[in-house]
Parts: structure tokens; C-alpha cells; sequence
């Protein structure tokens, strides 16, 4: 063997060894590509998750004061006993406030009935129309309390 076949040889193993190199670092600079990617999934999904879940607090709050207000309209004569100083008194009333915290994560609710100019019967001194607004909050874990108000109008007479 001469030297020129001993300097190809020499060189042939050289290059080898770079391009080898060479190709080791593409799929380290794959991997890393592939690993941002996937956890850009993770925290897009994660987002999502949390977001779903918010909505559908906001969903059972809805339906929630929703129902109240539709109990309310089926017991027209005992709007009273729906305001925040009764409510805890009143069996209908008090199941839903309990419902509310079942429900969401630490759920309140208020109600306030606020009789119109017009909405007391004079002969019964009941109370027959009124404004009603139920208000609901909760806090999902790790996050600030959220609120869900609702206002409607109650009554037992028929409009004029």
C-alpha cells in the first residue's frame, strides 16, 4: 500500500465521521422541533379543557336562576318567601340555594324581589308582581369568582 492509498483511506474515514456527526445533530434539531410541537399540544389542549369547563359553569347558572324564576312564576302568590331575608325559611327556596352549591364549585346565590309601584293586592297585602333578580357566583379552583345575574319581571296579573 502506498501513501496516497493511506491519505484516501484517512480522508474517506474523516468525512464519514462528519457526515455522520452531521446527521446525529439533524435529529437532535428534529427532536427538539417535535418536542415544542408536542407541548404546544399539551398547553393548547390544557386551554381548551379550562375553557370548557368554564363555560359550562356559566351554562348551570343560567339554568339554575332560570328554574328559580320558573318556580317562582308557579308559586306567584309567595313571591316574598323568595327574597334573600326568607328564602333561607322557604322549603322551595332553601333546596335551590343547596342546589347552587352542589352544583358549582363554591356556589352562593341572592335573591332580591323588589315589589313594583303597582304589584301589592290591597286586599291580601301579598305581594302579586315583581322585579326579581337572582344573582349567582362562584370560583372555579385557581381562579377568580365569576357572577351570573339574571332579572325578571313576576306577575299574577295580566297585562293591561
Amino acid at each position: 500500500m502506498n501513501k496516497r492509498q493511506i491519505n484516501c483511506g484517512i480522508l474517506r474515514q474523516s468525512r464519514r465521521s462528519r457526515v455522520q456527526g452531521f446527521m446525529l445533530l439533524e435529529v437532535l434539531v428534529a427532536l427538539l422541533i417535535f418536542m415544542v410541537g408536542s407541548l404546544g399540544i399539551v398547553g393548547l389542549q390544557a386551554a381548551m379543557t379550562k375553557a370548557q369547563t368554564g363555560s359550562k359553569f356559566r351554562a348551570d347558572a343560567s339554568f339554575l336562576a332560570q328554574r328559580l324564576i320558573g318556580n317562582m312564576w308557579s308559586d306567584r302568590s309567595g313571591l316574598t318567601n323568595y327574597n334573600a331575608a326568607n328564602c333561607a325559611s322557604h322549603t322551595r327556596c332553601n333546596e335551590w340555594v343547596a342546589e347552587v352549591a352542589r352544583a358549582l364549585p363554591n356556589g352562593a346565590a341572592t335573591v332580591t324581589v323588589a315589589a313594583l309601584p303597582d304589584g301589592t293586592d290591597p286586599s291580601t297585602g301579598l305581594v302579586v308582581a315583581a322585579d326579581v333578580t337572582v344573582t349567582i357566583t362562584w370560583a372555579p379552583p385557581n381562579e377568580e369568582q365569576r357572577t351570573y345575574t339574571t332579572t325578571s319581571s313576576v306577575s299574577s296579573r295580566s297585562p293591561t
